[in-house]
């Protein structure tokens, strides 16, 4: 059961966090005093919607602080956290930020090798895990380095025959936590004093494209500006509601669910499980909804499947009305006012098809829908808009919390991602690098001061990102500053900004452009099962495995028209020639790509050389042995002969 832990004003410390030395304990203590009826959280349990008031939140993360405190959880030692989005790992985590210890997500589907690094790199002696699965992981890892020692978990089930030493439940440890506190009259206050501003919230972990993973602190000050200065833009309100699903290992979610949702009060919902995200998303409704492009790329093509098996009448009033919403979104972002006839027109669809579909979706509340972490399709952009959403763009990185630059409603434009935020500078360096200053960039990485002096050179943190500012002030992401690479005519070009244009085909799940030093540009591209899939059932294209699929004729065909489009919107000299299907998606287990989904280049080049050798020999197939890991970490290969083809455009 919760903690309800009634706010003592003599205990509360007096300062206002993020402005006056204060951090997101006494943030959290304060709105358990003004605010300790009022829900925090609620997470679905078997169907049921379990909440959590300030007051509990504030109970179970002292409970469970002053049990670690008592475990002897020292300063700067890591608390490992493993599992899906759960209130009991993020008040975990809040209490080993009591102590001013490390907290330290990690993936949930992290391999053994990559947990091995984590648990090292954050010297976490403790652990925190969803459920057995992670306990089995954890178990796994004390067997190969000796950490961690204690592992406290929060799902029961499938461990009451568990033996081993330093296993406790979540429910015990809470416990043994609010009978010190009520047998210790000042430990109370003092837990709630002891980290400073500029302690670490939290440990994150850059995503590692070029090398080992860098850990990244972000400290409470920073947190609580880059959550002030969101406020400040009218990106999130005081009070709104949210939806918990993104990876907590991953900054924006701990920005927008603890920081942002300390700091703003959010109500924060937490689904029962990621398969049933969408299920529950339309049960709560939230005011602000984050989703990457790829989630925005699903939600539109589990719209367009919908559709498809709907009834005729409502298949033509969609395919009327929502060009026509397309259209007048189109004109509207270019300046162009709608004529009276198209409003009207717009105001019918909105009660026929428009208004039912953001319900159908869990976004008829949404005031404030987001996207980021790479280039969203203009078609996919363009249609949620449309739909009746003010979907905007946002830029950021881990080491600046997430929050750098955004578009404002009214002023948003398709080829940016908007101005900078209050309280944040930004600048284009000589080579092109976009720089930031502001109170939420981190004050360096984690025992690697080489990397952070190069990181804050100037006092301004370098991105990496390549970019441009235009004449109104708006930003441009084009890519990584180090990705920049020349043909062999000396055409410049970033291979990401083509693969993003490759993936904003639904039926593109990734793709890696090769062409340094080459006359032509190729690429290994990584088809979408599910949208793929449903084009061969509609089309009568028969397949078993994703391998086949990737093969057909007729895919080769359709990924052929992506590529042909997109080569007619790139400059002269920069078209990609040829292209491979390869026989399986690019998996962060095979190290191609990060948890991010972020090419590792070098692996691609080292995995793939026979194919992309291939691509340049003028030979139409080429037989390759495929390297897989599978969950459990062995490893395996499979041989398959991939066709070459050449595009038309």
């Amino acid at each position: 059961m919760p903690l309800d832990m009634e706010a003592d004003p003599q205990a509360v410390p007096r300062r206002q966090a993020g402005l006056d030395g204060g951090t997101l304990l006494t943030l959290l203590a304060a709105n358990a005093e003004a605010h300790g009826q009022a829900v925090a959280m609620r997470e679905r349990d078997r169907g049921i919607w379990r909440e959590f008031t300030w007051s509990e939140m504030l109970g179970e993360v002292l409970a469970f602080a002053a049990a670690l405190d008592a475990m002897g959880l020292a300063a700067g030692e890591g608390l490992l956290v493993v599992g899906d989005n759960r209130p009991r790992l993020y008040f975990g985590m809040l209490g080993a930020a009591a102590l001013r210890g490390l907290p330290a997500p990690v993936y949930p589907d992290v391999p053994p090798d990559d947990l091995d690094f984590y648990a090292s790199n954050s010297r976490a002696r403790f652990a925190l895990a969803e459920d057995q699965e992670q306990v089995d992981k954890l178990l796994d890892l004390r067997a190969r380095s000796g950490l961690p020692e204690i592992i406290v978990y929060d799902d029961p089930r499938g461990l009451a025959n568990y033996s081993q030493p330093g296993l406790l439940g979540w429910n015990d440890v809470v416990r043994r936590g609010a009978e010190r506190l009520q047998a210790e009259p000042t430990l109370r206050a003092g837990l709630l004093s002891r980290a400073r501003p500029d302690d670490a919230a939290v440990l994150l972990h850059s995503s590692g494209t070029t090398g080992k993973p860098k850990g990244i602190e972000l400290q409470h000050r920073r947190v609580i500006a880059a959550a002030r200065n969101a406020e400040k833009a009218g990106y999130f309100h005081v009070g709104d509601e949210l939806v918990a699903y993104l990876p907590m290992a991953w900054v924006g979610d701990f920005v927008f669910t603890i920081a942002c949702g300390i700091v703003l009060r959010f109500a924060v919902n937490i689904p029962e499980r990621q398969e049933t995200v969408l299920h529950d998303l339309r049960e709560v409704a939230p005011t602000v909804y984050f989703a990457s492009p790829r989630s925005w790329d699903a939600m539109l093509t589990h719209v367009q499947v919908g559709i498809a098996e709907s009834t005729p009448l409502k298949r033509r009033l969609y395919n009327w009305l929502m060009p026509l919403a397309i259209g007048v979104e189109r004109d509207r972002l270019a300046g162009r006012a709608p004529g009276t006839m198209r409003r009207l027109l717009c105001a019918l669809g909105d009660a026929l098809v428009y208004a039912p579909l953001r319900d159908h979706l869990g976004l008829s509340r949404a005031k404030r829908a987001y996207t980021a972490g790479e280039a969203i399709g203009e078609d996919t952009f363009l249609f949620f808009r449309a739909l009746g959403l003010d979907l905007k763009q946002f830029y950021g990185q881990t080491e600046n919390c997430a929050l750098t630059a955004a578009q404002m409603s009214g002023d948003v434009k398709l080829n940016t991602v908007g101005k900078p935020l209050p309280g944040v500078e930004v600048k284009i360096g000589e080579d092109g690098e976009i720089l930031i200053r502001a109170d939420s960039v981190f004050d360096g990485y984690l025992d690697d001061p080489g990397a952070s002096a190069k990181a804050l050179e100037g006092g301004w943190l370098h991105t990496g990102d390549a970019g441009y500012l235009d004449d109104q002030g708006h930003l441009a992401v084009l890519g990584r500053v180090g990705e920049v690479v020349y043909t062999k005519a000396g055409v410049r070009y970033i291979p990401n900004y083509i693969e993003n244009r490759l993936k904003f085909s639904q039926y593109v799940k990734d793709a890696a452009v090769m062409g340094a030093g080459r006359d032509d540009l190729t690429a290994l591209v990584c088809i979408d099962m599910a949208a793929v899939g449903h084009w061969a059932e509609e089309n009568g294209v028969t397949y078993t495995s994703y391998a086949e699929l990737s093969q057909r004729p007729e895919v080769y065909k359709l990924i052929d028209g992506v590529v042909t489009h997109v080569n007619a919107q790139l400059p002269e000299g920069l078209a990609v020639r040829r292209f491979v299907n390869l026989p399986k998606e690019f998996d962060p287990d095979d190290g191609e790509v990060t948890r991010t989904r972020k090419l590792r280049r070098n692996v691609i080049d080292e995995r793939y050389a026979a194919v992309i050798t291939a691509l340049y020999g003028g030979v139409d197939t080429i037989e390759h042995e495929t390297a897989i890991t599978y969950e459990s970490g062995a490893t395996g290969t499979f041989k398959r002969r991939l066709a070459i083809h050449s595009t038309r455009g």
